[in-house]
Order: C-alpha cells, then sequence, then structure tokens
C-alpha cells in the first residue's frame, strides 16, 4: 500500500484489482425492500422470480397463480408465492476531517482507495450507490446545511466508475467537522434501505455514539471499518519518544509531553480500551466494527477481511 495519496483515477483503482472484484458482490446482513426492481431478494413476496411458498386461495386471488396440478390431486385452490427481486442501495461514508491526513501510510489515502473499491463492486452489480464526505472540501459538490456533508448520490451502472472517481481524487482532508451532526444529515436523506460503509478513525473529541446511533437507527445495515496508522497503533515501534509538543490539527490545541516507555504504554492500554469500548457499543447497535491498519492492502482488506465480516461475498 502507497503512503502517497493517488492522483488519478487508475491510480485509485487499477484493471488488476477491477478484474478481481468483478467477481463479488455487496450483501447485506438484513433483506431489505428496495424501491425499485433491481438485483436483491426481498421479504416482501410478489410475482417475480424466484418460487417461495403456497397459501390456500382465497376470493379475490389473482387465479394466474393458482397451481392446478394440487388442485388435481386435492381438489383444493392453492396459490403460488415467489420472492421478488429488488434494489440495494450502497452508502460509502468517508472521514474527510483533517486528522484523516495523518499517518505513514496516510488514513485518508487508504480510505478513499477502499472507497473506490467498495464503490467499483457496488457499480458493477448495479446496486444504488451513494458517496459522502464529511469535514474536508471538494469541488462540483453540495455542502449540506451547516454539516460540511458532501454527496455524490444515485450512481448505477459500470459507467460511473470515472465519475465516482474523480469525486474522490476531488474531496481533501481539512477542517474540523461535527461527526454527530453530519451522521444525522446522512442518515436523513437515506433513500430506500441499504448497507451504509462508515470509513473513519473515529477518533472524535465529542465522541462517536451519537453519530453512530443515528446511522443505526435509520435501518441501514452498518459497517464501521475503524482506520488506523501503525504510528496510532504502536507509536513506540515507529520511533515516537522524547519531548513532543502535539498540535491538534482540528482545532490548533497544544500539548507538550515526554514520551516515555511508561507513558506510551499507558497510551497503548488506553487506546486498546476505547477500541474495545466501541467494539461493544457497535456490537449493541448490531453494528459491525471492523479495525483496520493504513499498512494492509486494499485487495487483501476486501477479499479477506470483509469477506469475512460479511460485506462482500
Amino acid at each position: 500500500m502507497s503512503a502517497a495519496r493517488a492522483r488519478s483515477i487508475d491510480e485509485l483503482i487499477d484493471s488488476a484489482l477491477m478484474s478481481r472484484l468483478d467477481r463479488l458482490d455487496v450483501v447485506s446482513r438484513k433483506i431489505f425492500a428496495g424501491k425499485l426492481q433491481g438485483e436483491r431478494r426481498s421479504k416482501r413476496r410478489g410475482r417475480s422470480v424466484e418460487f417461495a411458498d403456497f397459501r390456500p386461495y382465497v376470493h379475490g386471488d389473482d387465479l394466474r397463480f393458482v397451481d392446478w396440478n394440487i388442485y388435481g390431486r386435492l381438489d383444493r385452490l392453492f396459490l403460488k408465492m415467489f420472492l421478488e427481486e429488488e434494489d440495494l442501495s450502497l452508502l460509502v461514508v468517508i472521514d474527510a476531517t483533517a486528522s484523516m491526513a495523518s499517518g505513514e501510510p496516510e488514513k485518508f489515502a487508504f480510505a478513499q482507495r477502499l472507497a473506490m473499491a467498495l464503490g467499483y463492486v457496488g457499480l458493477v452489480n448495479r446496486n444504488r450507490v451513494t458517496l459522502a464526505s464529511f469535514g474536508g472540501a471538494g469541488e462540483g459538490t453540495q455542502v449540506r446545511g451547516g454539516s460540511g456533508v458532501r454527496r455524490l448520490a444515485n450512481l448505477r451502472g459500470r459507467r460511473r466508475t470515472r465519475e465516482m472517481g474523480q469525486w474522490l481524487l476531488d474531496t481533501e482532508p481539512a477542517g474540523g467537522g461535527d461527526f454527530a451532526e453530519a451522521m444525522k444529515t446522512i442518515a436523513l436523506a437515506r433513500q430506500g434501505r441499504g448497507v451504509m460503509v462508515l470509513l473513519s478513525d473515529l477518533l472524535f473529541r465529542e465522541g462517536y455514539e451519537r453519530g453512530l446511533n443515528y446511522a443505526a437507527g435509520r435501518g441501514f445495515d452498518v459497517f464501521a471499518l475503524q482506520v488506523l496508522s501503525p504510528q496510532e497503533t504502536d507509536p513506540a515501534a515507529h520511533g515516537i519518544v522524547g519531548d513532543l509538543r502535539l498540535v491538534d490539527v482540528e482545532d490548533g490545541g497544544e500539548t507538550e509531553i515526554t514520551a516515555t516507555p511508561a507513558v506510551l504504554e499507558r497510551y497503548r492500554s488506553r487506546l486498546e480500551a476505547f477500541v474495545s469500548g466501541l467494539r461493544e457499543f457497535c456490537v449493541r447497535r448490531n453494528i459491525m466494527h471492523v479495525p483496520l491498519d493504513t499498512t494492509q492492502a486494499v485487495d487483501a482488506v476486501i477479499l479477506e477481511t470483509l469477506r469475512r465480516r460479511g460485506l462482500v461475498r
């Protein structure tokens, strides 16, 4: 995985990765009823392609769906029922606050590539794909209210790949952002139900709880992919020692510390406790929490990690 941020769509996703992703599809741990005739089976029984069950005929039912073979054997009328094929929407939310522009490899560069790959899987399977970012800046996108949310909505089909890639390239991490307000705006703007994939370090001064509650409370099947750099997970192994002045890139706040082995060990313990608490919070709300390290290869994340976690198959 390169530390450099992509400068072209081909750097975001190359043809070799595309060919490997062509065999995959996004799946939901839930079965949703969408708004359009599409690619997903819903629980709603209708008149589509796959047989589901029989039920007794009642007055007013369509006689075209009577099973006459059963009538011939039992002298009773039964109706065939089918599972309809419905669409699934994929919403990929990328954290574009300034803190994501840190780490080696950089967290935002990693999230960009992963968002591109997941979006591509959705497009080639003709799912309805929407990208959203919060914080940051981007050309040709609309800021929603005061939340700093930008969206590229309702893409469908492989031909929208370059449009999606250019939107990601135009999104730049900058400033801070109100995570709860951003997630509220994104959740309320949903069209239909489907899968939400959040790409973020989830290290917000105000906490992650309200924001994730908004996502989980609007009917999404939520995957929270927590992106951390190796310098954050193990600072001692990356030469972060001695007297340091830490500057918050989002609000400018400064703190001076002496990074001794004891201090770094306390930091590691607190980070582990934070991640453990986040995981437990997600489990209680049926959110799939997936910790990721920016040194991981994007193809391995999708083909191995996310396949095991049930996001793709």
